[in-house]
């Protein structure tokens, strides 16, 4: 039996603003998922100034989603998420070449009159950060032959668009057209996930958006990942056939390093795009001009008592 790693990740967002702000309403999506592949074992959220009203629920992916408002004015805004979580392997044992071929994954997707409701085909069309483009499909068509097995030519334009892509921060916003990182062939972690996710979705194939966290400082011998001081994202894609007892079906694809997801990855939430996911947004009276920090570590965990409860917040 594996052994899952376990991680503790703290996360800071902190808003500072050149006037009060006199009323704000926010939605956050930081707590980590809880499935087969990955145990929640603690989270706290805490929210400075303390919030007025604070609220938990589900979404229609299955995040959890935290409503809070303030009611107080304020001028800064300190939000800190500290979770624990158990992260098993979700391929280990992954025969890639077992997967269905790309042409019998498409025409499962494929719209027919009267046939069963396939679930991942909600995440095989466009949606508000991906558009469907020709060049995109065009450079995807290179990895993905429709005899060929998905599983086997996913990771292939993984590898291609980490050759073909410089990691470049500063240089996109969450704004940027996915169209001119293509031309420009450079990005960051969320620019290569709806990237890779356009290319495939131009394809006819199901892929979703991945929100979490790397491990800040690998083991001894390890090189040390890219985007671990931030949240990270990456994306995952749906292989029939490669069924996994922890992932089932779902390949996860990190193409800002280039391999597939393990156990230094720490998933918060999944959706259409990052717009599904984003971990804290909100709509504000007042404030004028603000800056933005955001500070994450992600470190391993040597005590490995269990904790006496799980939080709820």
């Amino acid at each position: 039996m594996s052994t899952p790693a376990r991680l503790s990740v703290v996360h800071e967002t902190e808003y500072k603003y050149a006037h009060p702000v006199e009323m704000a309403q926010h939605v956050a999506c930081l707590r980590p998922l809880s499935d087969a592949s990955q145990r929640l074992m603690q989270f706290e959220m805490t929210v400075s100034p303390e919030p007025a009203q604070h609220s938990t629920r589900l979404d229609a992916f299955g995040n959890s989603r935290a409503f809070f408002s303030l009611t107080a004015p304020h001028k800064t805004l300190l939000v800190v998420a500290r979770s624990e979580v158990e992260v098993w392997p979700r391929h280990a044992k992954a025969d890639l070449s077992q997967s269905d071929s790309v042409a019998e994954v498409v025409k499962q997707l494929t719209y027919r009159a009267k046939a069963p409701f396939v679930p991942a085909s909600e995440f095989a069309y466009t949606s508000p950060y991906v558009p469907l483009h020709q060049e995109l499909r065009d450079y995807a068509r290179a990895s993905l032959d429709p005899s060929r097995p998905l599983a086997e030519a996913v990771v292939d334009l993984m590898h291609r668009v980490h050759k073909d892509f410089r990691y470049a921060p500063l240089t996109t916003d969450i704004s940027t057209p996915i169209l001119e990182v293509f031309e420009k062939r450079q990005g960051v972690c969320q620019d290569f996930a709806h990237l890779m996710l356009g290319c495939l979705r131009a394809c006819g194939i199901a892929a979703r958006y991945v929100s979490g966290y790397l491990l800040t400082h690998p083991p001894a011998g390890q090189e040390r990942l890219v985007g671990a001081d931030a949240s990270h994202a990456w994306l995952s894609v749906w292989c029939p056939g490669l069924e996994d007892e922890r992932a089932g079906a779902w390949l996860d694809l990190d193409p800002t390093n280039d391999r597939l997801a393990g156990l230094d990855h720490v998933r918060v939430a999944h959706g259409r795009d990052f717009g599904d996911v984003t971990p804290l947004r909100g709509v504000i009276r007042g404030g004028g001009e603000h800056t933005l920090s955001v500070r994450v570590t992600t470190l391993p965990v040597k005590d490995e008592t269990e904790p006496s409860s799980m939080d709820d917040s």
